[in-house]
């Protein structure tokens, strides 16, 4: 139903701009994390902070992969 770079559904045809969402949803997502492990922790729930906490070093992590997908793209796309 969408190509593969979704500009029929949000009007920016453009694939870079995917990368900068889902960079932007990884860190917020780490940042929401971080109220969940607080909650957790208040609670005395070790098992679940600890849960929330895995869930938070993927969501950086693919933050920086983001991150640097996103540069080497906009490298080569300067160098054109």
């Amino acid at each position: 139903m969408t190509s593969s770079d979704g500009g029929e559904i949000t009007g920016t045809p453009d694939k870079d701009y995917n990368i900068i969402w889902f960079t932007e949803a990884c860190l917020s997502n780490a940042l929401r994390l971080e109220t969940y492990i607080k909650d957790a922790e208040h609670e005395g729930d070790s098992e679940l902070a600890e849960f929330f906490r895995r869930a938070q070093a993927e969501s950086r992590k693919g933050a920086e992969q983001a991150k640097r997908l996103l540069a080497a793209r906009l490298t080569a796309a300067a160098s054109s």
